[in-house]
């Protein structure tokens, strides 16, 4: 494997708006490019938006939603891949030919699609059928997996994705700021973004808080740590519907360690250096080599009736 140079990226996403979206990818994939980067990331429906999805029957869900690879938003990432000389991950709405819907996320390069995702628990729209299967795929020389926002709470699926091959797992997200039974979380006040030029310090203890990057950094370098992979979180900035999301995206090592960060109060990029050292430096890879599968099998593999529940979404 040889180095790689990766880029996660935040923006404030505008609802339904795939044109202007996928502009902002264009601007954002152009800036990284030349920057150096090989590879690009964004968030959980970065493409089409995500939370007014929430707001939405079937037949309008349908018409937002793509088919993957053929859709108009597939074919404007692999021009904009193709012009750029680099690889993008973004995230959209899926149908397919029964009509069923999908929470995807892709890969795709000057070539077309790489590889294709659907998230295994989707909550924002009770259209959304939950994907079936573990994704890994070859990229650049590395074998990386995806895992939708949920999805990472879920830590069996990171485990799995990791024994299944992955070194870089891309995570997109639209999380934090949103109301919990953990303390601290909540909401936090949209006039507070309308402001953040005039008062940012305000601004930045909410997102920064426990609302916000504290919340997040209390698991996701566990999961990088634990499973010795590299990270790529993506999550936007702004306003998401009605609700204000904080950006902080970041890529994190095989030591649980955040080596690039967005830290702009607007749309943003940062970029890592991946190298594959790392990957067996790490106590992760140790703990791994030293598992005892004999002891657990039948204790992880159990019956189980699977209970989600999603506190800030009414009848989750």
């Amino acid at each position: 494997m040889k180095t790689l140079q990766i880029a996660t990226a935040q923006f404030e996403n505008r609802s339904g708006d795939k044109a202007y979206n996928l502009s902002v990818i264009h601007s954002l994939a152009r800036q990284a490019a030349g920057e150096g980067a090989d590879v690009i990331a964004f968030h959980e429906c970065s493409v089409t938006g995500y939370t007014f999805a929430r707001h939405l029957d079937k037949e309008q869900m349908l018409d937002l939603a793509e088919f993957i690879p053929d859709g108009p938003s597939i074919q404007a990432l692999t021009g904009i891949a193709r012009e750029l000389n680099i690889v993008i991950l973004a995230g959209l709405f899926e149908k397919d030919a029964e009509d069923r819907l999908y929470k995807a996320y892709v890969c795709v390069d000057k070539n077309g699609l790489v590889a294709k995702y659907r998230k295994l628990h989707p909550f924002i729209n009770p259209h959304l059928t939950p994907g079936d299967r573990y994704v890994v795929f070859d990229l650049l020389g590395w074998k990386c997996g995806i895992l939708i926002c949920y999805d990472n709470n879920v830590i069996e699926n990171v485990r799995a994705t990791t024994l299944l091959g992955a070194d870089i797992i891309f995570m997109p997200h639209v999380t934090m700021c949103t109301p919990s039974t953990r303390p601290g979380a909540g909401f936090v006040d949209p006039a507070l973004w309308e402001r953040r030029h005039e008062d940012p310090t305000s601004l930045r203890q909410e997102f920064d808080g426990l609302k916000g990057r504290a919340w997040l950094m209390k698991w996701l370098p566990a999961r990088a740590y634990d499973n010795a992979i590299y990270a790529v979180f993506s999550n936007p900035i702004g306003m998401d519907d009605d609700q204000l999301k904080n950006g902080c995206s970041m890529i994190l090592d095989p030591f649980g360690d955040v080596i690039a960060e967005c830290r702009k109060l607007d749309n943003d990029i940062a970029i890592a250096t991946v190298i594959p050292e790392k990957l067996q430096q790490a106590g992760g890879y140790r703990y791994k080599k030293a598992r005892r599968p004999e002891l657990y099998r039948d204790v992880i593999g159990q019956a189980h009736a699977s209970e989600q529940k999603v506190v800030w979404m009414k009848n989750s």
